[in-house]
């Protein structure tokens, strides 16, 4: 029997853990997988207001992950914010790295509505906004802005899952990457 593929979190957050989970099963069909979160330090803050801070969270989630344990991928999703030339979004910045290499990718944009980006602004963080202005509880454990904002039609899962599925890429074609 094969040993199960490991992969490596740099959340314990269940809808980042459950993401890369199925994102990466297709990849690797009848093949035993084993996802666990760990609570990987960011190094920046909470709610990262940039692109380039939620890229860099992103891979210091990874990074710490693979000086702490063994496995065959190492992933991490950092959800930020920014004020785009049409307005302010969320997005999320996915790394995925084994020991030879790293694939960095990117969500789509949702646009946040100008009352939510003020309190970001102001220093609170989208999940507990989100939570103020639709009366939900915990909601970045579970669909997330995107679930509410586009009536579930998105989640926060399927779009961690898109992005992730993308950033394989390199892995899938190692050949075309590596020239």
């Amino acid at each position: 029997m094969t040993q199960p593929l490991k992969l490596v979190v740099g959340s314990t957050n269940p809808v980042k853990v459950a993401a890369a989970k199925a994102a990466l099963a297709p990849f690797f069909p009848g093949q035993a997988i084993d996802c666990v979160g760990l609570s990987a330090p960011s190094g920046v803050p909470d709610q990262p207001m940039t692109e380039a801070d939620t890229r860099l969270g992103a891979i210091n989630r990874v990074a710490w992950c693979q000086q702490q344990t063994e496995a065959d991928y190492y992933l991490a999703m950092e959800g930020g914010v920014d004020e785009f030339e049409d307005g302010p979004a969320t997005f999320a910045v996915v790394v995925i790295a084994d020991n030879r290499r790293r694939s960095v990718g990117r969500s789509a944009n949702l646009p946040l509505p100008p009352v939510l980006f003020e309190g970001l602004k102001q220093g609170e963080e989208l999940g507990p906004l989100i939570d103020k202005l639709f009366g939900t509880t915990n909601i970045k454990q579970k669909g997330g802005a995107i679930g509410l904002l586009t009536r579930d039609l998105a989640t926060r899962q399927s779009t961690y899952e898109l992005a992730l599925t993308l950033a394989m890429a390199p892995f899938l074609n190692p050949e075309l990457f590596d020239r």
